[in-house]
């Protein structure tokens, strides 16, 4: 093999750069599941119930999900250069006012406009990442695994790299905190954005499409359904399937058999307005939206969690020693979402290869929810509260890191712009239920006091008391998500069963 020439070496250096933009824009977009690691303290200051502190964080969450097809577009048209713009922007007039509010104090600020600063970090996140996803993808046409899978995996880290700098820089300073955010991720994301570019390809590379987002359809990287392509289209869509192998494969070599390609080959591409007459997404959607409502809840509230049970079982617990408790928390949250992406897409792909439903792993998740609200409603030791961090992590990392490939594998390729963006509308729905009726249920058992500053607060003394009425909600809901994934699994098997009845049929007439 010879070595590359020096416009080669340039050529590939360029793109590595782009990648390490791409990964460090993904490591400023994840913020929002840091919310609970400083919304207790926020709510505390400026003297919120915990409703209203739950909704401000559900507005974080629209964001993030609401803005998945309104984003995808302008990236797909305008650029991605223009959704990293938008997430600089973003980014900054939401955590600057959100700093200046907590610095402020009670009144410097009504809720609404809380919501909506909470609404521009999500929308931030959002439209910054999916750029991110999409150069990287672009780059590396032969590698997109890798390329996608590198970013992606700092999108599930970047809570925890947030809360640990915080802990290091500003010990037990939530206004340190949000100022580390408001600056920090700002920043983060504007330099990525300068070494961030699309490099043209050599004739030596594919020809990669620029008209859906990557990082959103299902990997396929089988060299033998590329020779089976006869048009541009077929092209395209095969194209488009391999371009986000990472956020269901560890390894984007995974061959399939040929009985399965030939049944992925033969799904229609269904979008648009089609979508909505389609039963299966009707599915998918109450799936995802179940599964994702469960895990925000916990997400958004092991803030709160860590603080009624301490308050709970040690009175002499110092606000600084439960604010390190909270961070501590919401890293342990972050690692285990990490390490739930890959387990999930290396599984996913497993039960592909083996002729098997990747909607077994939606199984596994569920299941891992339920022991998870198990935890929160049984524990009361707040030394083993990384067990319910933990197991929330793992199941929420494992329901998003096969969600995008169920997507594709049921409705193709070509809008998966599109189709993704209205999946992702229903954590919008879910996971507001699930925090305002958490800290509904929070505020009733708590009272008004005096905090050890003198200033009124509302506190709960009742340990899981406090909250764990709203594990039981979530609790039959995960059960409820497991009978209806096996009851989608069992209702496939039988559409396979008829197909190949019918196909054994056709072949042995005359």
């Amino acid at each position: 093999m010879r070595d590359p020439s020096p416009p080669e070496q340039t050529h590939r250096k360029a793109r590595i750069i782009s990648v390490v933009a791409a990964t460090a824009i993904a490591l400023a977009c994840g913020t929002n599941y840091a919310f609970s690691a400083w919304e207790p303290q926020f709510a505390e200051r400026l003297q919120l119930s915990a409703t209203q502190a739950n909704l401000i964080g559900n507005f974080g969450n629209i964001g993030m999900y609401a803005m998945g097809i309104p984003g995808g577009i302008i990236i797909d048209s305008k650029g991605p250069r223009w959704g990293v713009l938008l997430g600089v922007i973003g980014l900054a007039v939401g955590y600057f006012p959100l700093h200046n509010a907590y610095d402020q104090g009670v009144g410097s600020m009504s809720v609404p406009a809380l919501c909506f600063f909470s609404l521009m970090t999500g929308i931030a996140s959002c439209t910054a990442f999916s750029a991110a996803l999409k150069v990287a993808a672009m780059n590396w046409p032969n590698h997109r695994g890798t390329a996608t899978g590198i970013p992606l995996s700092a999108f599930g880290l970047s809570a925890f790299f947030w809360t640990t700098l915080s802990a290091f820089l500003f010990p037990d300073d939530t206004s340190g905190y949000l100022m580390l955010l408001a600056v920090g991720a700002t920043s983060l994301v504007l330099l990525g954005m300068i070494f961030l570019k699309t490099v043209p390809m050599q004739s030596q590379y594919d020809a990669v499409p620029t008209s859906e987002r990557p990082g959103l359809a299902r990997a396929d990287s089988n060299p033998m359904r590329k020779s089976r392509s006869h048009s541009r289209n077929a092209s395209v869509s095969n194209d488009m399937a391999e371009e986000t192998s990472s956020l269901v494969s560890s390894a984007p070599g995974d061959i399939q058999d040929g009985e399965t390609q030939s049944r992925h080959a033969s799904k229609p591409d269904i979008t648009g307005w089609r979508l909505l007459k389609t039963p299966h997404f009707y599915k998918l959607w109450m799936m995802l939206g179940i599964g994702c409502g469960v895990g925000l809840m916990t997400i958004n509230n092991i803030g709160n969690n860590t603080r009624q049970l301490w308050h709970h079982w040690d009175a002499g617990a110092t606000h600084e020693f439960i604010q390190k408790a909270q961070l501590t928390q919401v890293g342990i949250l972050s690692l285990m979402s990490f390490a739930g992406r890959l387990s999930s897409g290396i599984g996913s792909d497993w039960l592909v290869n083996r002729n098997a439903n990747r909607l077994w792993m939606i199984v596994t998740s569920s299941i891992i929810f339920v022991l998870a609200q198990t935890v929160a409603m049984t524990l009361e030791n707040p030394n083993y509260l990384w067990l319910l961090s933990g197991l929330t992590g793992l199941a929420y990392g494992q329901l998003f890191g096969v969600f995008p490939a169920l997507v594709a594998d049921a409705f193709g390729t070509a809008g998966m712009a599109i189709n993704w963006g209205a999946m992702t509308l229903a954590p919008v729905i879910s996971g507001n239920f699930f925090n305002l009726a958490y800290g509904s249920i929070l505020d009733q058992h708590s009272r008004l006091e005096n905090g050890p500053d003198g200033k009124p607060e509302l506190i709960c003394n009742l340990g899981k008391a406090c909250y764990s009425s709203a594990y039981w909600i979530t609790f039959f809901c995960a059960i409820g998500a497991i009978v209806f994934c096996l009851w989608a699994i069992r209702g496939q098997r039988r559409e396979r069963s008829l197909e190949e009845r019918e196909r054994l049929n056709r072949e042995h007439q005359p």
